[in-house]
């Protein structure tokens, strides 16, 4: 918990030193827009956390981005599908792929490093093929408005992205922290033989992670395409894995698994795109972003390698 008190107040302390440096930052604007994309980041974030649990990682969710908006774009203008059919193939084919991660990942033993490399690869080029390198949009909506309409309108005031990830943020703090199945995420991040031979079935509970964090990425690749209305293959979701693991590094998420929590999580989105806004309203160039996430990273790993040092001081004292 001492993690999430201390990324907190430095969230608050960024917050309050941006408002000051610049007032837009509290502009109705600014915040609606923020909001937004925090909704976005939080939710494929979440995901990526649960995967960083387990002690895996995934590195194709950007490529499954561009496929699963291209493909959307596709099945509502080209090919004519009822939108309901084509939101629930969309959120589907994230979660397959990351099913043929983990089983690949546990019945074949391959590292999740290459695994979801290898994803990033395949997905992205299988997008651009399908597309022709062109970029794919949604037009005038005609036969979907309702569900554009859904997608990039608010409730309660809210923009629909963020009023999901409330939701969904919701769900999964008793997934991980209140459910028999986060307690094994945990445990198997920690030490997956041991959990194994306590009877444990590990492979499926990897499984269900991949697949749950596909589902949140599906989720989110939908409401990503409508927020930019146009896909383009070769750029869409670029790097925004990176982002994910970012977030999720920086709220308390080791890499090498079996720590992390929900909370933390949120407020590691939330952290990122204060920075991100901090550099636009500052005037910063913005290929500087990378540069940014850079540091923050390296900064959340080493943060955590003291912690971790610092905890197996204190268990050779006891």
């Amino acid at each position: 918990m001492r993690k999430e008190l201390g990324i907190f107040l430095l969230l608050i302390a960024l917050c309050v030193v941006t408002a000051a440096i610049n007032p837009r930052f509290v502009s109705q604007a600014n915040l609606t827009n923020m909001s937004n994309v925090v909704g976005l980041f939080g939710l494929f974030s979440l995901g990526l956390g649960l995967v960083i649990i387990t002690g895996g990682i995934d590195l194709s969710v950007g490529a499954m981005f561009a496929l699963t908006g291209v493909l959307l774009a596709m099945m509502l203008r080209e090919w004519h599908w009822r939108w309901s059919v084509a939101v629930a193939a969309a959120v589907a084919l994230p979660m397959l792929l990351g099913w043929g991660h983990a089983w690949l990942i546990t019945r074949i033993k391959l590292q999740p490093f290459i695994v979801t490399l290898c994803g990033l690869l395949i997905y992205r080029g299988v997008a651009r093929f399908l597309a022709q390198d062109a970029t794919k949009g949604f037009g005038d909506a005609e036969g979907f408005a309702g569900l554009r309409d859904f997608a990039t309108g608010k409730f309660l005031g809210l923009p629909m992205p963020f009023a999901i990830l409330i939701l969904v943020s919701i769900l999964m703090w008793f997934v991980l922290h209140r459910s028999v199945f986060g307690r094994y995420l945990l445990a198997i991040g920690r030490n997956e033989e041991a959990v194994r031979f306590s009877g444990i079935n590990t492979r499926r509970v990897i499984m269900g992670a991949y697949v749950l964090a596909g589902a949140l990425t599906g989720i989110a690749g939908v409401l990503l395409a409508f927020y930019t209305n146009s896909v383009s293959p070769s750029t869409h979701g670029n790097f925004y894995e990176l982002y994910g693991i970012a977030a999720a590094v920086l709220g308390g998420c080791s890499l090498r698994g079996g720590e992390g929590s929900v909370i933390g999580i949120l407020i590691g989105a939330a952290l990122l795109q204060v920075l991100q806004n901090l550099v636009n309203l500052l005037g910063i160039p913005s290929s500087l972003n990378f540069a940014v996430m850079g540091a923050v990273v390296l900064f959340g790993v080493i943060a955590d390698q003291i912690f971790q040092r610092r905890a197996a001081l204190d268990q050779g004292r006891h």
